[in-house]
């Protein structure tokens, strides 16, 4: 898929999007966790967590809300974008630091994040397209591999909110 074509989709849905991370920030997580992504060929019944990261260039702290599955006690996000051929800012930011903050419903942790490699990669890809089908239809559409994250918890932190954030949400 263009860059184009899926930034015209990100278009569409930005109001949604911006609803749902600040719906998810401002209840503390009591909000926002699991919503209805039946619209985008998604389950009746979709997680969402809050990534929280720093911009590699602006230095600006960001918090991205993303569907994520649990695989072996890490949690999983994808960098799909859309299905753009391009990786998506907060996957890019996001390797740039060996650290993550993230949230799942009203729990947050400071922690490490890696990309699956191989057979495991394999078995992760098949999680992530179970809970969400349109990964699936993202990744025929662009000739990148779409980058899977998996973060591991190693400190609680407190639950995110809106003043964390000094940049505007990025895709």
């Amino acid at each position: 898929m263009s860059d184009a074509d899926s930034a015209a989709i990100r278009e569409v849905r930005k109001d949604w999007v911006s609803e749902h991370r600040e719906m998810y920030l401002k209840s503390g997580g009591a909000q926002g966790h699991i919503m209805d992504i039946t619209p985008v060929g998604g389950y009746s019944v979709g997680a969402h967590c809050l990534v929280k990261y720093r911009g590699r260039k602006s230095g600006k702290v960001f918090i991205t809300a993303l569907c994520y599955s649990i695989v072996a006690g890490e949690v999983v996000i994808c960098g799909s974008k859309g299905g753009a051929d391009t990786h998506p800012d907060w996957y890019l930011n996001l390797i740039a630091s060996p650290k993550v903050e993230f949230q799942v419903a009203t729990q947050a942790w400071r922690g490490t994040w890696r990309e699956p490699e191989g057979a495991e990669r394999e078995k992760v890809w098949a999680v992530m397209v179970d809970n969400f089908p349109f990964y699936a239809n993202y990744q025929k559409s662009t000739s990148r591999v779409l980058p899977l994250v998996m973060m591991k918890p190693v400190e609680d932190i407190p639950v995110m909110k809106e003043s964390d954030a000094t940049g505007l949400r990025q895709f």
